[in-house]
């Protein structure tokens, strides 16, 4: 494996873990602005049925949404970094 490849597979985990972090951390974030708007935690598809279909649909769409974009760019910020280093 040659130089090039090496530093390619590198930036490819890097860029994995920083997208893993990414969408952790926004998703944290998304739980205690959901707790502190509403008084408790998003439903989750494992909840009892207590949650109405509007806030049901509203949590995965702000979730799916914020860390999709998240992940997004911390992949192209990694992608940028290791493009810049070689």
């Amino acid at each position: 494996m040659d130089d090039k490849q090496t530093q390619s597979m590198v930036a490819k985990v890097i860029g994995t873990g920083a997208a893993l972090a990414a969408a952790f951390l926004v998703n944290q974030v998304l739980n205690q602005a959901w707790k502190a708007k509403t008084g408790h935690k998003p439903p989750r598809a494992d909840d009892p049925g207590d949650a109405g279909l509007s806030e049901i649909v509203a949590a995965a769409a702000l979730t799916g949404a914020l860390v999709s974009m998240a992940r997004v760019l911390a992949t192209r910020g990694t992608a940028k970094f290791a493009a810049k280093t070689s």
